[in-house]
């Protein structure tokens, strides 16, 4: 079982030959020829191999090749915003042939798709800068539909036109309101530090315009599309389009895409230490990993958004709509040199301004994303109860090192032993397994993390195509036996729900967070397409087994349903293994043979729910916490949105009037900004309900069902 990668993609190398006159020939007469990239043999081996392993079978034929096409089509023009429907409609007139051609190793539709829509976007181009030149009235009563994924492609060009009318004023109306409603940098101090941003360069000194930032950033994704899109990258896209066709987790993965897993899986990379994400065309860091270059400067900060990266005194190089893996690997280096980050800071919303950050990239080990343990104080009626919040980011593992033989190769389980191991001798009380946005990692170590808490017994079932394997914890000590919280949400995946699901089971943990978990019940395995002598062929990722609980049921789809629900702001959010095109269904098997946990906590659950309930309902930040929620939610459900200026505005206002007024009315005298971004409302929640297990069980209460 391995985490869910985004599509992978391919680096670009550039061979500039003949420049200054030169002759080309001899310009490369002396450098090593450039292989051929060995397409037909790839694509002919996915055709063969796919349908072998994948855990259903299922025939390498037309109802695979006119899913393919779906999803391929939807990766390049994922809002139905570029193509036209004619085009759609004579793509889908090759539908049923595409299997034949991939297993004949021929690929050359997926280079004809891609050549259309790298002329729909120059011409879209060429169009947004007319609309930009034109401009826009602001006054006029009307709206746009935002949420496009599902809806038709503009059926003529009339239709097309109107279409990215409204999507390019929502941009110019949306840029206009952020910057109308944006604070004013706070101090000299803070103006003097950051830097305009360009229309040409991040070098420059002028400050982006609305127009001239939507401008930039459609000319910046022409660009990319022209150069950046060579013939793996289409490749490598077309070909998962066939293995998410048989579910939604299998892909083709480059050796790059190797790579990157065993660098996440080491927990160790080259850097400057931070976490990113994609997000608007450039790189978000998600936070700063504490020991990293980043922490110890101190000026990068979550929510930042890189835009440049330049090579120590080199020119500064955009990054704006590459592809986040090969934006990584530009900030990445060797260990001593200097990298130059160009950032828009998080506070500026508006992105007008930028400035830069240079970092001495260092070895950095991602404990980020490492086992940690936090202890929390609660001053109960009855005396102050300690409790442990053992947060796991991620099932890791150093599979190399462990292959080649380190004794010291990481492992989560092996973390966490040693953090409960401390908890005996710190006089803890009860303790919190936050499992909250971990999308899963090894099997291994999720079935040796669950056996900590148990005696000896089965953990999970497995079913591939020889039958039903029970996978048990073998080891019948027990190191922790006090009062234990699983606490999920929507991104617990997996080997997350493996673990929450046993535990629940038997009777030995309580589950605590939102509706349901992600519902990721699948196992999939990296098999190398190279046979001996051949090149590097990449890998398949493949989905070759399924997961079920011990109760006999499967994670698949509905994952697990925590015994407190704590309304979540990811409920209004289109996340879990139901949204995914393709997924697995739902199934069961056999129940395993297990005894259940004595005293079960489940004879505690009805009093616990009944405190839980009292409690959030008299919170008021647990009730600011729900009008947030429910802000999100009529948001989603909201596709229209309205392009009259003083309508945005207004709403923006509005937005940040309710939001101060909430916090005027929840901080404390003595509360700093930071304690407020710390806030935490259904960790604050899973804490006290944690402490209410720890006096029932102290009092030995008569539980009993009610």
């Amino acid at each position: 079982m391995r985490k869910q990668f985004l599509l992978p993609v391919f680096l670009l190398s550039f061979a500039l030959m003949g420049c200054k006159g030169e002759d080309p020939s001899a310009a490369s007469a002396s450098k090593k020829p450039i292989k051929p990239f060995p397409i037909k043999r790839i694509a002919s081996r996915v055709a063969d191999r796919l349908p072998n392993i994948q855990l259903n079978r299922i025939p390498f034929g037309d109802n695979i090749a006119t899913n393919s096409l779906k999803l391929f089509i939807d990766s390049l023009d994922f809002d139905h915003s570029y193509f036209l429907a004619t085009d759609i409609t004579e793509f889908q007139q090759q539908a049923t042939l595409l299997d034949d051609q991939v297993k004949a190793g021929d690929t050359a539709f997926a280079q004809t798709v891609f050549d259309r829509f790298k002329e729909c976007v120059t011409n879209r181009t060429a169009y947004v800068n007319k609309l930009l030149d034109e401009g826009f009235d602001l006054d006029v009563e009307e709206t746009y539909h935002w949420k496009r994924t599902q809806q038709p492609w503009a059926g003529n060009i009339a239709d097309w036109n109107g279409l990215w009318r409204k999507k390019i004023k929502n941009e110019y109306v949306a840029r206009v309101a952020a910057m109308e409603t944006e604070p004013e940098p706070k101090d000299e101090e803070e103006k003097q530090a950051e830097e305009p941003l360009s229309t040409h360069t991040v070098d420059a000194i002028e400050v982006l315009s609305p127009i001239e930032f939507i401008r930039e950033r459609y000319k910046q994704y022409e660009m990319l599309v022209e150069n950046n899109f060579d013939t793996e990258m289409i490749l490598q896209r077309y070909l998962s389009s066939f293995t998410r066709s048989y579910d939604p987790h299998s892909d083709y993965l480059s050796p790059r895409s190797v790579e990157d897993f065993d660098i996440q899986m080491r927990l160790s990379l080259v850097g400057v230490g931070a976490m990113l994400r994609s997000e608007d065309g450039a790189a978000k860091i998600l936070r700063v990993i504490p020991g990293g270059p980043a922490d110890a400067d101190g000026r990068l900060k979550a929510g930042d958004k890189i835009i440049a990266v330049s090579q120590g005194d080199e020119p500064s190089e955009s990054i704006l709509h590459w592809p986040l893996s090969k934006a990584v690997r530009l900030i990445r280096g060797e260990i001593g040199t200097k990298v130059v980050l160009t950032i828009i800071p998080a506070e500026n919303t508006a992105g007008t301004r930028t400035k830069k950050i240079d970092l001495i990239r260092a070895e950095v080990k991602l404990e980020e994303s490492a086992a940690k343990a936090k202890v929390h104080e609660l001053d109960r009626t009855a005396g102050t109860v300690r409790i442990s919040q053992v947060i796991l980011p991620e099932f890791y593992a150093d599979f190399s090192g462990a292959k080649n033989g380190d004794t010291d190769a990481r492992r989560c389980s092996v973390d966490i032993h040693r953090i409960l191991k401390g908890i005996a001798t710190n006089n803890i009380n009860g303790i919190i397994i936050d499992l909250r946005n971990n999308g899963g990692g090894s099997l291994t170590e999720a079935i040796d993390i669950t056996g900590l808490f148990i005696p000896i017994g089965p953990i999970v079932q497995v079913r591939d195509r020889r039958g039903v394997a029970i996978l048990p914890d073998g080891d019948p000590t027990t190191l922790y036996k006090g009062p234990l919280i699983v606490l999920v949400n929507r991104l617990s995946a997996s080997a997350s729900e493996i673990l929450a699901a046993a535990l629940q089971d038997y009777g030995r943990a309580v589950i605590v967070g939102d509706k349901k978990t992600h519902g990721k019940g699948s196992v999939q395995t990296v098999i190398p397409l190279s046979k001996r002598g051949d090149d590097d062929l990449g890998s398949l990722k493949v989905t070759t087994a399924s997961f079920y609980r011990i109760a006999g049921g499967s994670t698949q789809l509905r994952g697990v349903t925590p015994d407190i629900i704590l309304p979540s702001l990811l409920d209004s959010l289109e996340l879990g293994e139901e949204f995914l095109p393709n997924a697995l269904p739902w199934s069961q098997v056999r129940k395993a043979y297990y005894r259940t946990w004595r005293p079960s906590v489940k004879l505690m659950l009805p009093e616990l729910q009944k405190r839980s309930t009292a409690r959030t309902a008299e919170s008021p930040e647990f009730q600011n916490y729900l009008a947030k929620r429910d802000r999100i939610q009529k948001q989603m459900e909201t596709p229209l949105i309205s392009l009259k200026l003083s309508d945005r505005i207004e709403k923006i206002l509005a937005e940040q009037e309710l939001e101060g007024l909430q916090e005027t009315l929840l901080a404390g005298a003595e509360e700093t900004a930071e304690d407020k971004e710390k806030k935490d409302p259904v960790l604050d929640e899973t804490l006290q309900i944690l402490a209410d297990m720890v006096e029932l069980s102290a009092a030995g209460a008569e539980l009993t069902r009610k």
